[in-house]
């Protein structure tokens, strides 16, 4: 099987004048496969969240490639962008803050919809169907981010995700601001689209508990480079690195 994403030596330096650079991800290579959910682990400051910016195009690669469905995407611009979000979205940490605070949750998971031409009425359809597939009701279309709970966001977040129905959505922490009750039904609500429509996930999280309910593989970033691989059993209940084994300690 080929894989829909594929990452090859992927680095990003920031220049500090006056100061030693700083490599934040260092020559990090994997492979994201169709209908695979891929975890990706690591403390704050291990490079897991750049990952999901040079991949989706926000930063600029220092090093590396980018391949999705086997084009290169590392250097797209401009109008290149659209073609790929069209299969690849972002699910942010922050439900609320990805929202325009002036404009309703409705609107907000439409804008791609209307971006991609689709007409007023059918975009409405679709607004409302989306969020009933992400456990939602209707009214929730004409409700604004700080009138909901932070769980009840997330939903709008990845309703707005899935609109125009992309092949990888990209989850940067995106369970992290929420309680733990909450945290559990959206992995399940994550499962049920995944299964529903086929999708590949990279799910970027420092919950070992989260990721070995929701994927088939993890890595272990630390330090800007990948440490450790495998089945979440075996890098949870058999870690290699000593990294993995202080990661593993701290939850038990």
């Amino acid at each position: 099987m080929e894989p829909i994403l594929d990452i090859k030596d992927l680095t990003k330096t920031f220049r500090n004048r006056g100061k030693s650079d700083l490599t934040v991800v260092d020559h990090v290579s994997f492979q994201l496969y169709p209908g695979e959910i891929l975890g990706v682990v690591g403390e704050s400051g291990s490079g897991k969240s750049t990952i999901a910016k040079l991949i989706t195009r926000l930063i600029d690669a220092t090093e590396g490639s980018i391949f999705m469905n086997g084009r290169d995407i590392t250097h797209a611009k401009g109008a290149q962008l659209k073609d790929i979000y069209q299969q690849l979205q972002m699910v942010f940490q922050n439900p609320v803050g990805s929202f325009d605070p002036r404009r309703t949750l409705g609107d907000g998971i439409g804008e791609s919809l209307r971006n991609h031409g689709v007409p007023k009425e059918k975009c409405r359809e679709r607004v409302i169907r989306l969020l009933e597939q992400c456990g939602l009701s209707e009214e929730f279309a004409g409700r604004y981010p700080h009138e909901v709970s932070g769980g009840q966001c997330q939903r709008a977040a990845i309703a707005r995700a899935l609109a125009i129905e992309p092949k990888i959505l990209i989850c940067d922490e995106a369970t992290s601001a929420l309680d733990v009750t909450v945290q559990k039904q959206i992995v399940e609500l994550l499962l049920s689209l995944q299964k529903a429509n086929g999708l590949s996930y990279l799910f970027i999280c420092h919950n070992l508990a989260l990721v070995q309910m929701l994927c088939s593989r993890v890595l272990v970033l630390y330090d800007g480079k990948i440490v450790e691989s495998g089945t979440p059993d075996e890098v949870i209940l058999s870690p290699k690195s000593e990294y993995t084994k202080c990661l593993v300690d701290a939850v038990l």
